[in-house]
């Protein structure tokens, strides 16, 4: 069986969203550990800190909740790839993406759109924009889904319903692709230690540590999970049951047993109803 090592070495370039902090500083900092060689793309807002000097980090300045800029950072991705970065796979890991807590009708209607525009819209956008280099090339798309994706998500509607789209769509998307040399992987992490609660408007500690996981445990799985050839990975041990169970109850009832338990964090709520939250990079529930 191959070691992620070995898997890693296979690939020439990898491009990841939101990788300023998170999961997605930790996909750049696992792969740096691993093969120093290997070239790393970043689009988000902000520049990840303690890479001065990385010679194989580029970073491309994005919003990618706007459509327009999406576009922009896109044509810049393929424009190093076709003359700056060396031949060979790629990886596209789509990570970025945030989360609002509350009921729907407290939500700010702008926050549920724009939590749309960057968990659904722009993975899917992004990704149609970069398929023909890394069909031509050979790659991975990884897409950052969630563990609220196998169930609906009272007072987390919107969110689990984008990663539900994710998880979903990524699947499908796999066998889609299947024998173009490129391959797709759905990851779904559970509570994970990123600024993901507190962008959502929840307390610090919130969410109790026992059911989490590091950003380190978490891009270790998905090395891991590329390295076996995986089409689908549940971060987690916890999260791997509770993701089976909850997959087979009956939608109604899991939306039930869902408002019960989420309905437990609205006392740890510091954000005001309707204020929204800050795109950021994925790793939440």
């Amino acid at each position: 069986m191959r070691t992620t090592r070995d898997m890693l070495s296979e690939y020439a370039v990898i491009i990841v969203t939101g990788g300023s902090s998170g999961i997605g500083k930790a996909f750049i900092e696992h792969a740096a550990s691993l093969d120093s060689r290997v070239v790393i793309c970043n689009l988000s807002r902000r520049k990840p800190e303690g890479f001065i000097g990385q010679l194989n980090l580029r970073h491309v300045p994005v919003d990618l909740t706007d459509s327009a800029a999406l576009a922009e950072a896109a044509a810049t991705v393929l424009d190093l790839l076709n003359n700056d970065m060396p031949l060979g796979k790629i990886m596209l890991i789509n990570n970025s993406g945030f989360g609002g807590y509350g009921r729907a009708d407290e939500l700010a209607r702008a926050e549920q759109v724009e939590m749309i525009d960057l968990n659904v819209r722009a993975v899917v956008d992004l990704t149609a924009r970069l398929l023909p280099a890394l069909k031509a090339q050979g790659g991975t798309v990884v897409n950052i889904a969630s563990t609220a994706a196998f169930q609906p998500t009272p007072f987390m509607a919107t969110y689990g319903a984008t990663k539900a789209f994710v998880l979903h769509w990524s699947l499908a998307l796999g066998e889609d692709l299947r024998g173009s040399g490129v391959e797709v992987l759905a990851v779904c992490p559970g509570p994970t230690s990123t600024e993901f609660f507190r962008r959502a408007g929840l307390k610090q500690g919130a969410v109790t540590e026992r059911w989490g996981q590091t950003v380190e445990e978490v891009v270790a799985e998905v090395f891991q999970a590329l390295a076996r050839g995986r089409r689908q990975v549940v971060t987690g041990w916890r999260n791997r049951l509770l993701a089976a169970v909850a997959a087979r109850l009956p939608k109604p009832l899991a939306a039930r047993v869902g408002a019960a338990v989420l309905a437990r964090f609205r006392m740890s709520r510091v954000a005001a109803p309707g204020a929204a939250s800050q795109p950021g990079p994925g790793g939440g529930v």
